[in-house]
C-alpha cells in the first residue's frame, strides 16, 4: 500500500466517523421529539461542536492530499467527492441542532395527532433510513442503492408539500396549538432539506465510482 493510500484510507475512515455522528444526531431529534426530551435536545445541540471539528479536520487533509500527492483519476474523483460530501453532512448535522433547538422553546409536548396527520414520525424515519443508505452506498461503492435514493427523496417532498394543507386544517380546529403547528411545518421542512443534502450525497458517490456527473440532468436515476 502507498502513502497515497494510506492517506485516502484514513480520508475514508474519517468521513464515515463524521456520517454515523450526524446520523446519530438526527436519530437522537427524532426521539427527543417523541419523548419529549428537552436534555437529550440539549446534547445534541452540545454534540454540534463535534461535528463541526470533524468537517474542518476532513477539510484540512483533503487540502493536504492535494497538496502533496496531487492525485488523479479515481483517487482525485474520491477526495473532490469527500470534500462535498462532508459539506453535505455539516449542513445535516445544522439541521439537527435547528430541530433540537425546536424542541426547546416549546413548552409542552408535541400533540400526538398532530405528528400523526403531518407524518412528521415517518418523514423522520424516512430521512434516518436515506442518510443510512447513501452510507452504505458509500461505504460498499453501491451505486445502485446510491441512485435509489432519489426516488426516496421524492417521498419526503410529497410529505412537505401536502403538510401546508394538512395544518391548515389543523390549525383552524385547534387554534391553541398554533404554535405547535408552526414549529412542525419548520421540522418538516428541515427534514425535506436532509433529503436533499442525501441526494447531493448520492449524486457524488457515484461520480467518484463511475465518473459521471449528475447534477442538472433532467434524469438521473439511470
Amino acid at each position: 500500500m502507498t502513502h497515497l493510500d494510506e492517506e485516502l484510507l484514513q480520508l475514508k475512515k474519517e468521513i464515515i466517523e463524521m456520517w454515523k455522528l450526524v446520523g446519530l444526531q438526527l436519530h437522537k431529534t427524532q426521539v427527543a421529539l417523541i419523548t419529549f426530551d428537552k436534555d437529550l435536545a440539549r446534547e445534541v445541540m452540545a454534540t454540534e461542536k463535534r461535528v463541526n471539528a470533524m468537517e474542518l479536520k476532513v477539510d484540512r487533509d483533503c487540502e493536504n492530499i492535494f497538496a502533496l500527492f496531487n492525485p488523479v483519476a479515481v483517487d482525485l474523483r474520491f477526495v473532490l467527492a469527500v470534500l462535498k460530501i462532508n459539506s453535505n453532512l455539516e449542513r445535516i448535522g445544522d439541521i439537527a441542532e435547528g430541530l433540537a433547538r425546536f424542541i426547546l422553546i416549546v413548552e409542552n409536548p408535541f400533540d400526538d395527532y398532530l405528528l400523526e396527520v403531518t407524518r412528521t414520525i415517518l418523514m423522520y424515519e424516512e430521512a434516518n433510513s436515506i442518510l443510512e443508505d447513501v452510507l452504505n452506498a458509500f461505504e460498499n461503492e453501491d451505486t445502485k442503492l446510491a441512485r435509489g435514493v432519489f426516488k426516496r427523496d421524492e417521498y419526503l417532498d410529497e410529505i412537505n408539500i401536502q403538510c401546508n394543507t394538512v395544518l391548515v386544517e389543523y390549525i383552524k380546529n385547534n387554534p391553541d396549538k398554533t404554535e405547535q403547528g408552526l414549529y412542525i411545518l419548520s421540522a418538516i421542512r428541515k427534514l425535506e432539506r436532509v433529503g436533499d443534502q442525501c441526494k447531493n450525497i448520492a449524486e457524488e458517490i457515484i461520480f467518484y465510482i463511475e465518473a459521471k456527473v449528475l447534477k442538472h440532468r433532467g434524469n438521473i436515476t439511470k
